[in-house]
């Protein structure tokens, strides 16, 4: 890859974000969701349904781009893609939609994500009630599944043991993660833990889903939707809104990379994909680790919270035991992190919601504002192929 500046970097920008509730039971279809956080996303920038031509969304959302145009009264969509690996795909998503707008094929494209992920299909339970069928994409978990090895807590446990091994990282300084996101999204009224947060001991206390995990060191499972819009910055800065500058995105797959099991991997104590995305958003932005006011990193577990911040830079292998200490990853700390909550503690929207509070951290709107923002970094899901951004202000 080039180490040149990406043509869309500086030229597009975030102008609209928009949510529905965050829930265990949200009580209508997916679709609905979907098409109430678009409607919300687009009245947040000023922009008419009729003046988007372009969507993305994850190759695993359930709610086709052509019946939220058409729920909405959209036109013409001249621009739509879907991104793969879940999580991982959510701030690809961004990407896409910068590169569309500044290559011309859309003028204004919608980012969302929506589903019943509580009260309908639970990912939290793993594979044990999927089909065999004989694809490429189920092979792997052939050499797993038979061993006891079902469920996305459980591959992640296999790798953050060796982690805490190597490191000497243990399981309250996992906590310490777990500790600030409930801390922050306790003072976030959107958050499903409002007002609920939590202390170490309470973590140490809560039960062992499979070591080193306890219970709290894994993402809730949420009912709900999110939408983003994007679109040039030369049209930005005609909306009433504050336009978030797109100043990096990346997508990143590591070699020998496999759907949360890269167990072959020559260092079971790193994460290839967010090295690659690390690299790319450092070259194509000239910004440094620390340039960045306050970061969202994709929390589904605790553990690679801890590889992200080496792996991004923020401290050295095997130091995130040591940066997570003494209130540095909270509000008035060195790098606040996952200010509404994270997906451990607002709501688990494929990260998502975590791109959202990127966007008000730079506006200057989060319930939980870091002062004097200029740079936000938000992470999307690790253990898959993955993806990454930097949001700016306008200078």
């Amino acid at each position: 890859m080039s180490d040149a500046r990406h043509s869309f970097t500086g030229n597009t920008a975030i102008v609209g974000i928009g949510a529905t509730e965050f829930s265990k039971e949200s009580g209508r279809s997916e679709l609905r969701l979907a098409v109430e956080a678009v409607d919300l996303a687009l009245r947040d920038a000023g922009i008419e349904p009729g003046e988007v031509d372009g969507m993305v969304t994850f190759s695993s959302d359930t709610n086709p781009e052509i019946e939220i145009a058409r729920s909405l009264g959209m036109g013409e969509l001249t621009f739509f893609s879907r991104i793969h690996y879940g999580g991982g795909a959510g701030c690809a998503t961004i990407q896409q939609a910068a590169m569309a707008v500044q290559s011309g094929v859309a003028d204004v494209v919608v980012c969302y994500r929506a589903f019943n992920e509580r009260s309908g299909n639970r990912f939290g339970a793993g594979v044990q009630n999927r089909p065999p069928a004989p694809n490429a994409e189920t092979a792997n978990f052939a050499w797993y599944a038979p061993f006891g090895l079902l469920t996305p807590a459980q591959w992640v446990a296999m790798a953050a043991q060796r982690y805490l091994h190597v490191t000497g990282a243990t399981s309250e300084d996992l906590g310490r993660v777990a500790v600030a996101d409930r801390k922050h999204a306790a003072t976030n009224p959107k958050a499903w833990f409002y007002e609920k947060p939590i202390t170490l001991e309470e973590h140490q206390a809560s039960r062992w889903i499979v070591e080193p995990l306890h219970l709290l060191d894994c993402c809730q499972e949420t009912d709900g939707g999110q939408a983003l819009v994007v679109t040039s910055l030369e049209r930005a800065r005609d909306l009433p809104g504050t336009p978030v500058v797109i100043e990096a995105a990346a997508q990143g797959a590591g070699p020998g990379q496999e759907m949360m099991t890269s167990y072959y991997y020559d260092d079971l104590c790193g994460l290839g994909e967010m090295a690659s995305v690390a690299r790319q958003l450092w070259q194509t932005s000239g910004l440094s680790p620390a340039d960045i006011q306050t970061a969202v990193l994709y929390d589904h577990f605790t553990p690679y919270v801890l590889y992200q911040l080496e792996e991004l830079g923020f401290c050295g292998k095997g130091e995130a035991k040591d940066f997570v200490k003494d209130g540095n990853i909270e509000l008035g700390g060195g790098l606040p992190i996952n200010t509404h909550g994270g997906q451990l503690g607002e709501a688990y929207l494929h990260g998502m919601n975590g791109i959202a509070e990127g966007v008000r951290q730079v506006r200057g709107s989060s319930v939980n504002q870091v002062p004097d923002v200029h740079h936000a970094l938000v992470t999307a899901g690790t253990g898959v192929p993955t993806s990454g951004l930097i949001l700016g202000v306008d200078r």
